[in-house]
């Protein structure tokens, strides 16, 4: 597989502390951190690991559409 660049969804656990990324479409694509640095390694870390179980090819690739924010009451 070649480079590709891939785009990760990344929220703070309010309970943790700890960033969580997941990459959806992706199975198993998931890792959390205590800092963006150490998520960035973990979860290139664990990509790879996807790309050598056969879990992300370049025709699964995501592929980034956009981000929507929804107004809810809370």
């Amino acid at each position: 597989m070649a480079n590709a660049t891939v785009t990760a969804y990344v929220e703070r656990d309010p309970a943790t502390g700890l960033y969580v990324a997941t990459v959806p479409g992706v199975r198993g694509a998931h890792t959390q951190a205590e800092s963006l640095d150490e998520l960035q390694r973990n979860l290139a870390e664990v990509l790879q690991l996807c790309a050598d179980e056969g879990w992300l090819t370049a025709e699964t690739l995501p592929r980034f559409a956009g981000v929507q924010q929804v107004d809810v009451s809370v």
